[in-house]
């Protein structure tokens, strides 16, 4: 337990003693790393970019539904691509 206060107290110091420029581009960096989902859906100009925007943010709390975000941001006509085929296959 006094290693987790230890950590703590590290950290926290350290968090004081930043400057505003490091401070600006960590919070950059972590806005970028947490709406990625989102940038890859709109710079891959996908359809459900509105959606993924709106799942993003709930979805930066959880490593999987990021993640998952990620794949969907990604793999968009993919998916269109095969349903589209899926839908001109004849049914036996």
């Amino acid at each position: 337990m006094e290693t987790l206060n230890q950590f703590i107290a590290t950290f926290s110091s350290a968090w004081q003693q930043a400057d505003w420029a490091f401070l600006l581009v960590f919070g950059l960096f972590f806005l970028v790393v947490w709406f990625l989902p989102s940038l890859l859906a709109l710079l891959l100009n996908r359809r459900h970019a509105g959606k993924i925007a709106l799942l993003n943010v709930p979805a930066g709390f959880s490593v999987i539904a990021w993640v998952a975000l990620c794949v969907w941001a990604v793999t968009g006509k993919l998916g269109d691509k095969l349903a589209a085929k899926a839908r001109l296959k004849p049914v036996a």
